[in-house]
């Protein structure tokens, strides 16, 4: 899988987790760019990706994370461990 479907999938995720069709993320957006994105959201999120992507990330993994490049570049070095 490619940094674009990945991002195809993530985008989808956070259009559900927001009920916002029209999110657009890019690699910069962090959580003071989505107004309801709080520390529960963040977790869903988390959560969700995990299903989707058939990972599983530990919490020093999830607490760096500062915006969704950096969620993009973790999930695709999960998926190469794979």
């Amino acid at each position: 899988m490619n940094r674009e479907e990945i991002f195809e999938k993530i985008t989808e995720i956070f259009r559900e987790e927001f009920d916002d069709d029209t999110i657009v993320i890019v690699d910069a957006t962090n959580a003071e760019d989505i107004e309801d994105w709080d520390s529960l959201a963040h977790v869903e999120i988390v959560m969700e990706m995990e299903k989707t992507f058939g990972l599983k990330f530990n919490l020093k993994e999830v607490g760096k994370l500062a915006n969704v490049g950096e969620m993009v570049d973790l999930i695709e070095r999960k998926l190469a461990e794979k």
